[in-house]
């Protein structure tokens, strides 16, 4: 996925230096309780849908529009799952980001799992005892997002 053009302008201004972003991400379930997945086309790992926020966007609004962009699914944010921080990494182009990082659990509403953009190989619904193997943490917030609890987790 080619960055943003509010990021590309921003790095004309400051180069390679550390960027902070706010990012989303969704533990997607449908009615049998199979979590949404795609798998990147930038590590090829299988992930939770995720993406970075538009300025002024709000979080659960951008999350929705992410899944919807990304899979073709419908859905909509019950509740925040966790906030947290993600990074930070160094991309090819020697670009650094760390992420402030949102996760909400999300019910599904409508729509057909597909690759809807670029940024997919693969997209599809898993069972939850016959999960592929995840990006880092992307168990841990299906977990939480599973877990009866209503309050959010935070590092303190």
């Amino acid at each position: 996925m080619p960055a943003p053009d509010y990021i590309l302008k921003l790095r004309e201004k400051i180069g390679h230096d550390p960027l902070w972003l706010p990012g989303v991400r969704g533990v997607v379930l449908d009615d049998s309780g199979r979590v949404l997945l795609g798998r990147r086309v930038d590590n090829g790992h299988w992930a939770l849908v995720s993406g970075m926020l538009d300025p002024g966007e709000e979080p659960a609004r951008g999350l929705v529009r992410e899944i919807f962009e990304e899979t073709a699914v419908v859905a909509e944010a019950e509740r925040v799952v966790s906030v947290g921080t993600v990074g930070p990494f160094t991309y090819p182009n020697g670009d650094v980001c760390e992420f402030l990082d949102v996760v909400f659990r999300c019910r599904y509403v409508s729509g057909t799992a597909r690759v809807n953009d670029d940024e997919s190989l693969e997209v599809g619904w898993f069972s939850l005892d016959g999960l592929p193997e995840l990006m880092p943490g992307h168990l841990t917030s299906i977990r939480r997002a599973l877990s009866p609890e209503e309050a959010a987790h935070f590092e303190p």
